[in-house]
């Protein structure tokens, strides 16, 4: 069978008899493209061996990629494998591979006053900077994954109490608060590109042009467009302002819980990493005014 075919059907597989969200399973066909890439002589499943996984993510370190890059490219390419052995594609079983550990670094954080420039960034007077401004204001005011931004949907999104309900890892549900602000900036696009879009009876509340859910490839690219716009030469991701939320509370004494509550963390000791880059920035400030002494 050729991969094409074959993939094609492992995507049906996710969709229908696993419950895969479209997002997702967007998220598995960048890894997929990713790996045949590196592969471009597999063309058929008969080219194709467990040991390959392996060799996957051997190259993607060689390439110097984060370890949770990798992590995720290993799962998705496994799985990929087991549906081709489960479907008798190929003839072995995939051994399991212990991908690279999770490195500790501490998270990117920006100041506010590179948050402020960041979110100014999008250009008000198009659809598209509407949206993307709406999007970013939600994120930073909201600590939402990327994923959670762009699975959003309009029966998730209550602007009167400013809350959202938010389905995280595993399925949890939450409910996070909306800043009156980012709420107006929801509004906007609401009632103006979004009202005018093709998708409009779409469930998903952001929408590119043709209608269709926001990627969070689009998004990350936007992203590295308005950081340069803005004059922030930090290297930052769509997750960084996941990380400004999170610091930025607790610098104004919000407790750690409530943080843990919002962002999603099933573990307190996930949470506790901002506390680490709260008191690295305050003691930076606090060098800084010494020094002025």
């Amino acid at each position: 069978m050729e991969v094409n075919e074959a993939l094609i059907r492992f995507y049906q597989y996710l969709a229908v008899e696993r419950g895969v969200e479209p997002l997702t399973i967007i998220d598995y066909q960048q890894d997929m493209k990713m790996f045949f890439k590196r592969f471009p002589e597999k063309k058929d499943t008969s080219d194709l061996h467990p040991s390959d996984v392996g060799d996957f993510m051997r190259v993607e370190s060689e390439k110097g990629y984060s370890s949770a890059t990798i992590l995720r490219r290993l799962s998705s390419t496994r799985s990929f494998y087991q549906f081709l052995s489960s479907e008798g594609l190929i003839d072995e079983d995939v051994p399991d591979y212990e991908g690279p550990r999770s490195s500790h670094k501490l998270p990117i954080v920006l100041s506010k006053e590179e948050v402020d420039a960041l979110l100014e960034a999008p250009d008000m007077s198009n659809d598209g900077g509407i949206r993307d401004r709406a999007m970013l204001e939600v994120m930073y005011a909201s600590g939402l994954r990327v994923s959670e931004l762009c699975s959003l949907k309009l029966g998730e999104v209550n602007l009167i109490n400013h809350l959202l309900t938010i389905y995280g890892k595993g399925n949890k549900q939450r409910s996070v608060p909306l800043s009156s602000f980012a709420g107006d900036y929801l509004q906007k696009y609401l009632d103006g590109p979004r009202a005018r879009n093709k998708g409009r009876s779409s469930e998903y509340v952001f929408l590119n042009r043709n209608g269709k859910p926001i990627s969070r490839v689009y998004f990350f690219t936007q992203i590295k467009k308005y950081a340069k716009k803005a004059g922030i030469e930090t290297p930052i991701s769509p997750h960084t302002l996941r990380h400004c939320f999170a610091t930025h509370l607790l610098e104004n004494g919000a407790d750690l819980r409530s943080v843990q509550e919002m962002l999603g963390h099933s573990k307190i000791a996930t949470t506790q990493i901002y506390t680490h880059v709260s008191s690295k920035r305050i003691m930076s400030a606090y060098d800084l005014y010494s020094k002025r002494k």
